[in-house]
């Protein structure tokens, strides 16, 4: 072996070097010849003589497009270098020592090298056959560091870049996905590496660094990618093994285990390792979710919550007070944020007392064009399934939900008669809301009573005593948010029958049928809502055009007609092409002839409430 340097080698600087110096390096690089960048790489490896020629290939990893074949040759060339000398490159001893200022010479120049790779993988310069070769360089030296340990800190500077990346990272992401995120350790350690990055991201000591407001703007815009670019990682996380027997596939050689876990370097039994990875895992999602998500983003991580997040996690308890704040919102926020706070109070204990109240209040004509209205509509029937339920809670949704019907799409129509069905059926105390006829106020010959009123529809929950009720008088509070005080229970479903006379004719016959079903309960179960949540027009049009028509209405005429309606469609009315001023004066002459109409051949409306 050559002898060691007395004096310590000229310090090489960094990668991040000035602009002009960078050009001047390129420049330097154009002349050398792809034989002579292989030259220099043998020269390195055979002889600590050529220790200058570190470097200089050094300067080859880059991410210039033109200069990939020197930067593949570079790399190949120094990780063959730094591999054999990982475990040497550790100084200790007298700063004068040669051998000690041999070592830390060399972890610079390692440590620069680290650095490039990682420039080099985030840049949106770089191709994608290069970035292979880099992130499989970084990996390897990431496993074959520290006696077989993960080498955590370069690790954790890769993710780091690529949050806070302003180039596009997909296909950096895709790599890592098909390659590495399926070790158990490097989601491990992607976990941790996410916990620490986030909670840095949108500091109050970041904040009043920037006092201007252009200034403030750059950090906002900046804090945004870096929000984005991190829910892109933990997206990208295959899902954790809950198996009995999950099989976790290590990419170093002891595991989880590295300075960072402060554990023994044996193997972790498939149980700890699952724990592990759970711990760390909600701990990355909920630094995550503590950051402030712009509302897009906020969107979609509410409607994957419930089923890439919650069965993941340690204690999904924890995601309470988001999931309420999010639930307290309002509008769509509150829909999406329903099927993570249901699985919560179903499955993990979760009590919320005002729930049906903040439910009731998203029973808006909005909901029913909103894009994840399919998963609503589920949960909503699941959540108003429960026997337990009082009654005037279940009458105020059935309410609330046929009054919906009146102003929605006939698909909106379809899921609203489905959930009504459902409702009548689970609570036969609602049944008299079904058909209630409306009855004067009289004595009673015998007892000389009079029908009492009922004072709160809150007081009890069985079928309330008939009472004094005005003809076409509804008293159900549409604009009450709280079901208890909405008077549902002093009402009808009359939308619901109004439905008959629908112009979409999916909706009248859904209602016909209804009616034989609510008659005849033994031969009929409860309708399915995930056949009519994802309805719009769309689905009923292809649904009706596929019908066999039975019976198609014609037009005919035995004369050709002369006027849009004949007059004994309107009796009293004569449709003239030029009235008779005379005939017609102030309408009196009008009046006169509908009052000598025979009222009994017009048939009397009939109001059923």
């Amino acid at each position: 072996m050559a002898t060691l340097p007395s004096k310590k080698p000229r310090k090489e600087k960094s990668s991040t070097k000035s602009p002009k110096k960078r050009d001047v390096k390129e420049k330097n690089n154009k002349a050398v010849t792809l034989d002579e960048v292989r030259k220099l790489g043998n020269d390195l490896l055979s002889s600590r003589v050529h220790l200058n020629n570190l470097p200089v290939l050094l300067s080859f990893v880059s991410p210039s497009p033109h200069s990939r074949e020197f930067a593949v040759e570079a790399m190949i060339s120094i990780q063959s270098f730094f591999v054999p000398l990982l475990s040497e490159m550790k100084s200790t001893g007298d700063d004068q020592d040669p051998e000690t200022v041999f070592k830390s010479w060399l972890k610079e120049r390692f440590n620069e090298f680290m650095r490039s790779l990682v420039e080099v993988a985030v840049s949106s310069e770089t191709d994608d056959a290069l970035n292979e070769v880099v992130l499989d360089t970084f990996m390897d030296i990431i496993k074959l560091g520290k006696n077989g340990s993960f080498q955590f800190d370069f690790y954790q500077n890769l993710i780091k870049s690529i949050i806070h990346s302003a180039s596009p990272i997909d296909d950096l992401l895709n790599l890592l996905q098909s390659k590495f995120f399926k070790y158990a350790d490097v989601r491990y350690f992607t976990y941790t590496s996410m916990e620490k990055i986030v909670k840095s991201i949108d500091t109050k000591e970041t904040e009043t660094k920037m006092p201007t407001s252009d200034s403030e703007e750059q950090l906002k815009f900046r804090n945004e990618i870096a929000i984005r670019n991190a829910y892109s990682v933990l997206s990208s996380l295959p899902p954790l093994d809950l198996g009995p027997e999950p099989n976790y596939e290590m990419w170093s050689e002891n595991g989880i285990s590295s300075k960072e876990t402060k554990t023994s370097t044996k193997p972790s039994s498939t149980s700890v390792i699952t724990k592990k990875l759970k711990l760390k895992f909600t701990k990355a999602w909920l630094s995550f979710l503590k950051v402030p998500l712009p509302l897009d983003l906020y969107k979609e991580v509410l409607a994957t919550l419930y089923q890439n997040v919650i069965p993941f996690m340690s204690n999904p308890a924890i995601l309470c007070d988001f999931l309420t704040r999010s639930y307290d919102i309002g509008g769509v926020i509150s829909v999406m944020a329903l099927s993570g706070l249901f699985i919560l109070m179903t499955q993990h204990g979760l009590e919320y007392p005002k729930f049906y109240e903040k439910l009731y209040a998203l029973l808006t004509p909005s909901v029913f064009l909103a894009k994840h209205r399919a998963v609503f509509f589920q949960l909503l029937d699941s959540c108003l399934k429960s026997s337990y339920l009082p009654a005037y809670l279940a009458a105020s949704f059935a309410k609330k939900l046929s009054r919906l019907a009146l102003s929605v799409p006939p698909s909106g129509a379809l899921i609203i008669i489905a959930l009504t069905h459902n409702l009548l059926r689970r609570h036969p105390s609602i049944n008299f809301l079904v058909h209630w006829e409306t009855e004067e106020e009289k004595k009673d010959a015998d007892s000389g009573e009079v029908n009492e009123s009922i004072d709160d529809a809150k007081e009890t929950d069985c079928k309330p005593r008939k009472h004094k009720k005005r003809p076409g008088i509804d008293p159900f509070n549409n604009d009450e948010t709280d079901p208890v005080k909405s008077n549902a229970m002093r009402s009808s479903l009359w939308e619901i029958d109004s439905l008959r006379h629908h112009y979409s004719p999916a909706v009248s016959r859904f209602v016909a049928s209804l009616e034989n079903d609510l008659t005849v309960k033994a031969k009929t179960t409860e309708m399915k809502a995930s056949d009519f949540s994802s309805g719009s027009y769309a689905t009923v049009f292809r649904d009706e055009i596929r019908r066999r028509i039975k019976q198609v209405p014609l037009a005919f005429y035995r004369s050709t007609p002369i006027s849009l309606f004949s007059e004994s469609d309107f009796p009293g009315w004569a449709f003239q092409s030029q009235p008779d001023e005379n005939k017609i004066e102030n309408g009196i002459e009008m009046i006169n002839n509908a009052a000598e109409i025979d009222q009994s051949n017009v048939k009397r409306p009939r109001l059923e409430f």
